[in-house]
């Protein structure tokens, strides 16, 4: 029997690391770990992964995280920046989503 899981966190939520390593916006979901085999280090590779596009000091970038690893941002503030309006629309309610156009 096959075990299916449910993703916690949606397309376009804020979400953040628990260590505080980055924050962003979930921009895609894997049912388990999707990447190079044995790379998940200590951590559980039978939970959703999430690509997060994440803020940091010298710009964006892609993040994959284990659901364990990130938490649902309580600040819910929008996030800021050039790359915000290159990559997401956001709605009256602060929900960000991927614009239509692909990331590759």
């Amino acid at each position: 029997m096959t075990q299916v899981s449910t993703a916690l966190f949606r397309l376009g939520q804020i979400v953040r690391h628990r260590d505080g390593a980055f924050r962003g916006v979930v921009i895609d979901a894997d049912p388990a770990y999707a990447g190079p085999p044995a790379e998940t280090g200590a951590v559980a590779s039978n939970q959703p992964f999430y690509q997060v596009y994440a803020l940091g000091q010298d710009g964006g970038f892609i993040a994959y995280a284990a659901e364990s690893a990130i938490e649902a941002d309580p600040q819910q503030a929008a996030l800021s920046g050039r790359e915000e309006r290159t990559w997401f629309t956001v709605d009256a309610g602060g929900h960000h989503a991927p614009r239509t156009t692909a990331l590759h």
